[in-house]
């Protein structure tokens, strides 16, 4: 099937998120010309592959339940934002926020992710290739993130139940985080995916309690829903003992 072509230099971001939602299941699309456009492909649920040809704006494939959007080029703020499933992929970096409440599905950022990245994670797989900013993992409460090179101030804070995988520095932590060497388990996790980070961010005791009082709940780690995607990062992860 050949791919739908939509220009944002002839159509608005309604024309075009209108037709990638009228898209049947498999179908591709490519988005031209995008500009920094804003909210392209966003609250779709098709299962479909839709490849953004440029540099991209905020919000881009928001509320997304099942397309694999791919951006060629960088993006704004909150790429993925409130992502239910399928995935969203960033060639580039990416800005603030980026996963923000995210519930599940899979994020890829090649680059660097900016500031508060992870924020409120709910669930799901954030992968970043390089760096992210301060405050990344604010108030994370369930899902996995990745990071293959360093973490700025603030790490985590107000962490629940998401577990952050670290492959180079932390510049430091935020409040009700701390570090744990991966343990043999945790290392065989990550190398089901390819990847091992050298170390992992959990959330302190106190925040592992349950919130209604009924004892402590288990932090679990969780694989990626399509670990097929991550195919290509070039940034390589190790184990401790590498």
């Amino acid at each position: 099937m050949e791919p739908v072509i939509l220009s944002c230099a002839e159509l608005s971001t309604r024309e075009i998120n209108a037709a990638l939602a009228a898209l049947p299941d498999g179908a591709t699309a490519r988005v031209l010309e995008p500009r920094g456009r804003h909210n392209l492909a966003v609250g779709l649920s098709n299962r479909v592959r839709i490849d953004i040809e440029g540099h991209a704006g905020y919000f881009i494939g928001g509320l997304g339940d099942g397309p694999d959007v791919v951006v060629h080029g960088f993006t704004g703020w909150s790429v993925g934002e409130n992502l239910q499933a399928g995935s969203v992929r960033v060639e580039g970096n990416a800005s603030e926020c980026a996963g923000a409440s995210s519930r599940g599905g899979t994020i890829v950022i090649e680059g660097d992710a900016s500031s508060r990245a992870g924020i409120s994670l709910k669930g799901g797989t954030i992968l970043v290739g390089g760096n992210v900013g301060h405050m990344s993992g604010f108030m994370a409460q369930a899902g996995v993130m990745l990071i293959g090179g360093d973490a700025g101030d603030a790490l985590g804070d107000s962490l629940y139940e998401a577990v952050i995988y670290v492959a180079g520095k932390i510049a430091s932590l935020g409040s009700d985080a701390r570090i744990e060497e991966l343990t043999r388990v945790g290392r065989a996790n990550r190398q089901g995916d390819g990847r091992a980070g050298r170390r992992r961010l959990r959330p302190c005791p106190a925040r592992e309690r349950h919130p209604r009082g009924l004892g402590p709940r288990p932090v679990q780690l969780r694989r990626p829903q399509r670990p097929e995607i991550l195919k290509g990062l070039t940034c390589r992860w190790t184990s401790p003992s590498q």
